[in-house]
């Protein structure tokens, strides 16, 4: 539903029922939970509701988890670098 919506902003439920083969009422409890849940913003015009994408929580939760792990094998690659490059070093003079 997320590729959906995203692909064809400001679509509405009938558009994102038609993808699925499954009762509109069980699509827009989808819709809901995917509201709640920050990841779809809707906007009412009238009696139709209209869908948008919202990255922003998905985004924040990439940063987290690659911020993260990027720090940790940031952390583990230089000092095996400096590892070799002591070893390198004593190498040298060794000569």
């Amino acid at each position: 539903m997320l590729d959906i919506i995203k692909n064809n902003a400001g679509c509405n439920v009938n558009e994102v029922s038609s993808h699925f083969a499954i009762s509109r009422i069980a699509v827009m409890k989808h819709l809901k939970i995917l509201e709640e849940g920050e990841l779809v913003l809707s906007v009412k015009e009238g009696r139709s509701r209209h869908f948008y994408f919202n990255a922003v929580p998905i985004q924040m939760i990439y940063d987290r988890w690659t911020t993260e792990y990027s720090s940790l094998w940031a952390t583990s690659v230089t000092r095996l670098k400096y590892q070799v490059e002591s070893k390198s070093e004593e190498g040298i003079g060794d000569g």
